[in-house]
């Protein structure tokens, strides 16, 4: 089933008893936003607040952030489409009237996919030139949050040049009642054409859609190639052509959106942005970005403004991410024919670590598949890459550690690149979007068994030691501020010498408690270059040889940005007023601090 416009999900959702509306006064000061997570945390349902303070408009939260409404939203026909069309590209080479005969389901569904023009539509209902960002219910959500955020909008750009479009969710912080931040990181599509507008000194015309189809807002999200249109995603999720109204601003409108944001960004123009509570779990600091700047609203007479809220895993971000991985990861084996298996950790914020399962069909043929991953569009800001040429379930993170763990020789299979971009959002490194990149190999058969119980002497400085899987250990330490050297100094320790791994952190009861513990815990707070050691390190063939234990530094280092949490009196309020906001008693509170770590 496809849902042509946010109103008929939200529908759908409601007839499921799988929405709640929120009639009680709320706030989208901090209140909105702790009401969603703890909702969220339960696993509880769709919000739509009908009553939101200094706007008359209505808000919807937490429409994907359960596994099953990401799914309604998604439908079962992207995911068989995807699956034929990867098959037919196997079997139609080379092409036969057979074959081609045989691929004409194919064809007739191809046929639906596009845009289509349309004299009038809902989003046009009013248009206006005086209607300001401070009357829309955006929500600030974090208390050191620099403003007030939109976090669900679909930002339109075209190719200067005329070679395409992109459709992008870059977050935007409201300045004022006319202009926003335009957080375009780098390796973005509309930060790419915003480059080519600015070098010849012209105005990027820009528009921003909330609301629409949710096949639309999922395309957004999509880490496509930057030469795939997001348009064309949309319109295969939605199964029809996309319905678009011309004539109200430098790009046609998609007809059922809630809202349309019409403007420019300027060239040379940049306002300090953020904090903002972002989606690894801490604050990303203040930097400057280009402004956009509204000339006009479009909007539905009765429009909803959709938003959504990130922090600590798991957030309704995660279950649109992974069920985008499961959309075209079957395209994966295309663009890059030897990578048989690739899984991104949501856990982590997606770009700090993957796992791949590839062909080896010559020795170290697998480096050849880790630079693919690693220079293809989004893949190319993974911080650091698992990888083996034997299966395993990639998605299970414990058994894809112990099967590197069982078949790697650190030696030789451990690669650190420095001096790379990371991602924007990765405070890790030495400089925002500066850093480095890991690839860590697990080939053939094991060679050898993993330890699985510690019963060393616990050395000098460790406040804890506890077993995370076969073969890795979380160690507690002091903070990195009061012995930076601990990593370096634990890592020739007799005790440890049986183990591979070794992660060294602030928080081991915390990090040894789950999977999406130690994920959160390790990967969001190591870098590369900065916080791997070893027993020993040699320098062979100009290559970096590690002897093991393995030792990441996960602790957390000086400025590094805060973990993210609810301010008290906000946190009293929302507990205080949960009866009031859902009188029938049906929705539990969740425990949004904890989010859903253990």
């Amino acid at each position: 089933m496809s849902f042509p416009d946010l109103r008929a999900f939200i529908e759908r959702l409601r007839r499921d008893d799988d929405l709640v509306t929120v009639e009680a006064p709320v706030d989208p000061y901090l209140e909105i936003a702790e009401i969603h997570r703890r909702v969220v945390a339960a696993g509880g349902p769709a919000l739509l607040f009908t009553n939101v303070a200094r706007s008359d408009f209505r808000l919807v939260t937490n429409l994907f952030g359960t596994a099953r409404r990401a799914e309604l939203a998604f439908g079962e026909r992207p995911m068989r489409l995807v699956r034929r069309l990867v098959q037919l590209v196997e079997t139609l080479l080379p092409p036969s009237l057979p074959g081609l005969w045989g691929a004409r389901d194919v064809a007739l569904e191809l046929l639906k996919i596009g845009t289509r023009r349309i004299a009038r539509g809902p989003v046009v209902e009013r248009v206006s030139r005086s209607l300001g960002l401070d009357q829309l219910p955006v929500l600030t959500c974090w208390p050191e949050d620099g403003g007030p955020f939109i976090t669900l909008p679909l930002v339109y750009t075209a190719h200067p040049d005329g070679r395409g479009h992109n459709l992008g969710m870059y977050r935007m912080q409201v300045h004022g009642p006319r202009t926003t931040g335009m957080h375009w990181q780098i390796g973005k599509g509309g930060g790419f054409h915003y480059a080519i507008a600015e070098a010849c000194g012209r105005p990027l015309p820009a528009t921003v859609f909330l609301g629409g189809p949710p096949a639309l807002i999922l395309s957004a999200m999509a880490p496509l190639p930057e030469n795939v249109p997001e348009l064309l995603l949309a319109s295969l999720i939605a199964g029809e052509r996309l319905p678009q109204v011309h004539g109200h601003g430098p790009h046609p409108l998609i007809a059922t959106a809630e809202f349309a944001l019409i403007g420019d960004v300027p060239p040379h123009a940049r306002r300090p942005e953020g904090p903002f509570g972002d989606h690894y779990g801490y604050y990303s600091l203040q930097h400057d970005y280009p402004v956009f700047e509204v000339q006009a609203v479009a909007h539905r007479a009765d429009a909803i403004f959709p938003a959504t809220v990130v922090g600590k895993p798991r957030q309704e971000d995660f279950y649109v991410g992974d069920l985008l991985q499961e959309l075209l990861s079957p395209l994966f084996p295309l663009v890059m024919p030897a990578v048989e298996k690739l899984w991104s950790y949501g856990e982590t914020g997606y770009h700090s670590l993957a796992a791949a399962v590839v062909k080896q069909r010559y020795a170290r043929e697998a480096m050849a598949s880790a630079f693919r991953i690693l220079g293809e569009g989004q893949l190319s800001l993974t911080k650091f890459l698992l990888v083996t040429d034997r299966h395993v379930e990639v998605r299970n993170f414990p058994a894809t550690l112990e099967h590197i763990l069982e078949r790697t020789n650190t030696e030789t299979d451990l690669y650190v690149f420095s001096n790379l971009s990371m991602d924007t959002l990765d405070y890790t490194g030495p400089a925002v979007n500066e850093g480095s990149k890991g690839v860590w190999l697990g080939l053939g058969g094991p060679v050898r068994a993993l330890p699985r119980q510690f019963t060393g002497a616990v050395p000098a400085g460790v406040t804890d030691v506890r077993v995370f899987c076969g073969g890795c250990l979380v160690v507690g330490a002091a903070p990195y501020a009061s012995e930076p050297e601990a990593a370096a100094r634990l890592a020739s320790e007799r005790a440890f010498t049986d183990w591979p791994l070794l992660v060294l952190t602030d928080e081991p009861a915390r990090a040894a408690a789950s999977p999406m513990n130690f994920l959160w815990t390790t990967f969001t707070r190591f870098e590369p270059a900065a916080d791997i050691h070893a027993a020993e390190r040699r320098i062979v063939r100009n290559h970096v040889a590690y002897r093991a234990p393995i030792v990441i530094d996960a602790r957390l280092k000086p400025g590094f940005p805060k973990e993210l949490t609810c301010r008290d009196d906000i946190a009293q309020r929302v507990t205080a007023r949960w009866r009031e906001y859902f009188p029938t008693g049906k929705v539990e509170m969740g425990d949004s601090e904890r989010a859903h770590l253990d």
